[in-house]
């Protein structure tokens, strides 16, 4: 295991627990822990507050913060509303979501989802999930690959892709992260071949772990759940998340659509504090090049007429 400092290098650390607002008495949620450095720089704000954190993955569980005002949810953030009615908090004034996957998930041969190593097929951010990107390559129909490919890595071949792996798994099943690059390298020149892994295997560790899903049904709740002024941050990494993120800030719902009532007055749950998306600037992408892609929206939880 990697020491603390290296596990994870948190993306706009600044820009996004600035956008909290931090009240030094108040309840915050980080909705994915990961290496724990977004936690770590909410908690030096917090005096008599607390921090509620969730990751569903148990290979945080031997970083975790030992703090008297962090509490630790090992759960998948779609179940946010349920943890915080058990533990009887009503509301929170903040919550922060960081939607990209920690160093430990890339860095970790063992954990299957880096094209870069020899490893099971596996992609599971909580590894009692039933059902892997094995059980996705070799097992759903040829269509649902590409639809696959084509929504959650935006693969320009999805059907090429999907063929491919359709007919090779036809002699022999593709079980480890080399065997499916090495089906796929025929597709392309091999100074692309990177951007065309790279988005097969986004697709499928969105689809493994329902991404897209949790995020729908966790961004649901947080209207419910924040005060009058609390904030929702959240950072994103491809196109789909961000839109879902923008739409259900600037509506309330992932259509983006703003609703009226009998009258034509329209309310919306959130105001957006920063109306262009905060991305990361030169000296922090040449830091950590993973945070290239980020993209940070903040909202403050408000009802007005639009």
């Amino acid at each position: 295991m990697m020491g603390e400092a290296a596990y994870h290098i948190p993306v706009l650390l600044n820009e996004s627990v600035s956008g909290l607002a931090i009240r030094p008495d108040g309840v915050y949620v980080d909705l994915t822990y990961g290496g724990g450095g977004h936690s770590r720089e909410i908690i030096r704000h917090l005096k008599t507050g607390k921090l509620i954190a969730f990751d569903q993955d148990p290979a945080v569980i031997s970083h975790l913060i030992q703090d008297k005002k962090f509490h630790f949810v090992q759960h998948n953030y779609r179940f946010l509303a349920n943890h915080l009615h058990y533990m009887n908090i009503a509301q929170v004034d903040g919550i922060l979501a960081d939607l990209g996957i920690s160093s430990e998930h890339i860095d970790n041969p063992e954990r299957g989802f880096s094209f870069r190593y020899e490893a099971e097929l596996d992609m599971r951010m909580n590894p009692d999930i039933p059902g892997s990107a094995s059980d996705i390559v070799n097992q759903a129909p040829e269509s649902e690959l590409i639809r696959i490919f084509r929504e959650y890595g935006e693969v320009s071949q999805a059907s090429r892709v999907a063929r491919i792996i359709s007919e090779t798994r036809k002699i022999q099943p593709i079980t480890t992260t080399i065997g499916l690059a090495d089906c796929l390298r025929q597709l392309v020149p091999g100074n692309k071949e990177h951007k065309l892994l790279a988005q097969v295997f986004q697709a499928l560790r969105i689809a493994v772990n329902q991404e897209i899903e949790s995020l729908r049904v966790m961004l649901s709740q947080t209207a419910g759940l924040l005060r009058e002024g609390g904030r929702l941050v959240v950072i994103s990494y491809h196109s789909l998340e961000d839109r879902l993120v923008k739409n259900y800030i600037r509506a309330g719902n992932e259509e983006g659509t703003v609703q009226s009532d009998l009258y034509g007055r329209t309310r919306v749950p959130f105001r957006a504090v920063n109306r262009k998306v905060i991305v990361p600037d030169a000296g922090e992408i040449e830091q950590n090049p993973r945070a290239r892609s980020a993209r940070l929206r903040i909202a403050e939880r408000t009802e007005y007429q639009a």
